[in-house]
């Protein structure tokens, strides 16, 4: 079976002079590299969509390279990162007593990025109230630091991004319609690493000269069946899965050859007729039975998958992957906090 080098030729990146290492060559790649040409150089609001570990990040910073912002400010917010008092102050700011320790006033993130891009990251977590001042900043320009009757305008492009269905969070009521209309001026799908098969060999190299350079290891070859099992990998995770794939697989392998470390990272001779969405709930089921069904924290099933543990549990739901608990047999009887224990995942 072949072996793939490290030392090929350079992964293709769109945008060479960018600062963004945007890599692939696939046709879902290129035509997502379309998208950003068009809309790059128009200033309008853009609204990414796609799985979590996608990248959404880098391609909103791609956007802002390619703007007429470029040379201004690009920041980011993640809007699940905190609660929603804080993310208001984050966003607009606050004046001096405006609360009780606000002893001094601060910038919020939209003065801050003035003449430049501002990337809201888990839009659709925002909260209704925060919902409400963004759908005025987008409309008017404007809003006031919180404490403040004072109107502040400034010029701001707003790239945002959710990995949630916005559509059904507007039905829902969880999220404004009024808003979802003005993020969705220009949408973008970024296509998840399962429909950029091509692409993972151009990925896998990148990746590894950043993690051989930062783990003081050298990987000269891939082999074949390695590649082959990265191919064929329904990657959940998308790209920041195969990141946590690769960077275990520099620590652990040998003699410069790339090995993974199974069986905690990938299915070895999955049929190629394996349709991807059974390979993805093969998988997930697999991990979560090696975490022993832990979905949170160090060393949960969410963590290896590079995932969130609500995007795992909403991938659950959507393959069909429950929970199922087996009673215990009748005799000896047990202690009543070990009446039950934990069953397979099915």
């Amino acid at each position: 079976m072949a072996t793939h080098r490290v030392s090929d030729a350079s992964a293709t990146a769109a945008g060479r002079a960018s600062r963004v290492s945007l890599i692939g060559e696939s046709d879902a790649f290129k035509h997502l590299i379309f998208r950003i040409g068009e809309v790059a150089p128009t200033g309008a609001t853009v609204l990414l969509l796609g799985e979590t570990g996608t990248g959404k990040s880098l391609i909103a910073q791609a956007i802002h390279e390619r703007s007429p912002q470029c040379h201004e400010r690009f920041l980011a917010v993640n809007c699940a990162a905190m609660p929603p008092t804080l993310l208001e102050i984050e966003l607009f700011g606050h004046e001096r007593g405006a609360f009780t320790d606000a002893k001094h006033p601060q910038i919020g993130r939209f003065e801050l990025a003035h003449g430049g891009t501002i990337f809201l990251d888990e839009v659709g977590e925002l909260p209704l109230e925060t919902q409400a001042k963004l759908l005025r900043f987008l409309q008017e320009g404007e809003f006031e630091r919180l404490g403040s009757h004072h109107t502040r305008r400034v010029s701001v492009r707003v790239v945002a991004a959710t990995n949630r269905d916005i559509r059904e969070e507007v039905k829902s009521g969880r999220f404004r319609r009024d808003l979802y209309i003005r993020l969705n001026v220009f949408p973008v799908s970024i296509p998840p690493l399962r429909a950029r098969q091509g692409d993972i060999p151009l990925l896998a190299r990148h990746l590894l000269a950043k993690f051989t350079e930062r783990l003081g290891r050298r990987i000269d070859s891939i082999p074949g069946d390695v590649m082959q099992c990265l191919q064929q990998h329904a990657w959940p995770g998308n790209v920041r899965e195969l990141e946590n794939v690769l960077e275990r697989a520099v620590m652990i392998s040998r003699d410069g050859t790339l090995r993974l470390d199974q069986p905690h990272d990938l299915p070895v001779g999955l049929p190629a007729t394996d349709a991807l969405v059974d390979v993805e709930r093969a998988h997930i089921r697999r991990i979560l039975s090696l975490t022993g069904g832990r979905i949170e924290g160090d060393g949960g099933a969410a963590r290896t998958l590079g995932l969130k543990p609500s995007t795992l549990r909403s991938r659950m739901r959507k393959l069909g992957i429950v929970r199922s608990f087996e009673a215990p047999p009748a005799e000896p009887r047990r202690p009543a906090r070990e009446s039950w224990k934990p069953g397979r995942w099915t």
